[in-house]
């Protein structure tokens, strides 16, 4: 990674799902472990959140920790949060695990753009699997959802967010290194 340490602007960075429990903490988690051992320069601040309230507080499912503890990342901690308004104008990027999300963010970003008058100072909405993914059609929404493995009878749907993110993650900071972010 060449990176010109003068002309760095540090990114922040939000990933977001229903409940903030599952796949947008698995995806936190990867990046992190990605990117603060070392420490990478160009990303300053790393977070999740849910488009949903219902698992305000909690703590990630068990099967992500188990999944992310088995891949070695030991040191993740979140309380899950909804996604606020202001988040908007704290992160740089906010990557939607699926396409529902991403369409409930795009709305209420297109609020918030209504609302401040602008679109000056508020972070870019994408779906995370246009990183990486396999699903780029040609003219559609292009990249690849991570489903919700929540529901699932065993950790097989963990197992599969992980490598998602884990790709995903990696093909974001690519892009951010060449700088084509």
């Amino acid at each position: 990674m060449a990176i010109d340490q003068s002309t760095i602007q540090p990114v922040s960075v939000l990933f977001v799902c229903l409940g903030n429990i599952c796949r947008s903490t698995m995806a936190e988690g990867v990046f992190r472990s990605l990117t603060q051992h070392p420490s990478h320069p160009l990303v300053s601040h790393v977070d999740s959140s849910g488009t949903g309230a219902y698992h305000a507080g909690d703590d990630p499912d068990y099967r992500t920790m188990e999944t992310l503890e088995k891949h070695g990342i030991t040191d993740y901690t979140h309380r899950a949060r909804k996604f606020r308004r202001g988040d908007f104008k704290n992160f740089d990027y906010i990557l939607a695990m699926d396409k529902t999300n991403l369409r409930n963010l795009l709305s209420m970003r297109n609020e918030e753009v209504r609302i401040s008058g602008g679109e000056a100072g508020l972070g870019k909405v994408m779906l995370f699997g246009e990183f990486g993914g396999k699903g780029k059609e040609k003219g559609t929404t292009k990249g690849e959802v991570i489903d919700d493995p929540y529901y699932g009878d065993d950790n097989t749907g963990f197992e599969v967010a992980y490598e998602q993110c884990t790709r995903f993650s990696r093909a974001f900071l690519k892009e951010l290194e060449a700088g084509n972010l």
